[in-house]
């Protein structure tokens, strides 16, 4: 039995045995009704849409020799800094990443060796393979990937964890699919 068949059953039992006013007996058989019409309901998803997309954009405002420095706008919301690795012709463990539009999927600790926390994977990165987005402070925690903190000083991201904790929140209160990120350099 059904949690909807069983309030049902109730609801009959209940105009039975109490004496209710014909207000209450209308009122009981339209919550009656519409139980019965939701019992072929089969999403409990929330009525309110969400955003078909979740666009990251990636902002590089500091170019040094040293590190790559940007701001993380999340559905055009300045959301967080960045720290990545200075710009050096897209090698291999010394670069950052080329500008350009990227597909980024949410990744679960159980899918990595090192990262025991929700982080993004940048995909289809041109010659390049798993480049995430992550926690860490410095150059030295990135091998070409993006680190987020909520404050920032030369070369250095601070706070790290709380960023990546609030992104990755937001990211799945919108939906967590259909992750879009756009790196541009000022």
């Amino acid at each position: 039995m059904t949690w909807i068949y069983l309030l049902i059953k109730s609801i009959r039992l209940i105009q039975k045995t109490l004496s209710i006013t014909k207000a209450k007996r209308v009122m009981l058989r339209c919550v009656r009704s519409l139980l019965k019409r939701l019992r072929g309901v089969k999403s409990t998803k929330p009525i309110i849409s969400k955003p078909t997309s979740i666009n990251l954009l990636l902002i590089r405002d500091t170019l040094s020799d040293v590190s790559t420095m940007g701001k993380l706008f999340l559905n055009g919301e300045v959301f967080c800094d960045t720290l990545e690795l200075a710009w050096k012709e897209n090698q291999r463990s010394i670069s950052c990443i080329p500008a350009g539009e990227y597909d980024v999927r949410l990744r679960l600790p159980r899918e990595s060796a090192t990262r025991h926390y929700i982080h993004l994977l940048v995909k289809d990165v041109p010659n390049r393979s798993w480049i995430l987005v992550h926690i860490g402070n410095t150059t030295k925690d990135t091998k070409g990937c993006i680190l987020v903190g909520q404050s920032r000083k030369q070369h250095f991201v601070g706070n790290s964890t709380l960023a990546m904790d609030l992104l990755i929140k937001e990211i799945i209160n919108l939906g967590g699919e259909n992750i879009k990120l756009i790196i541009k350099n000022k």
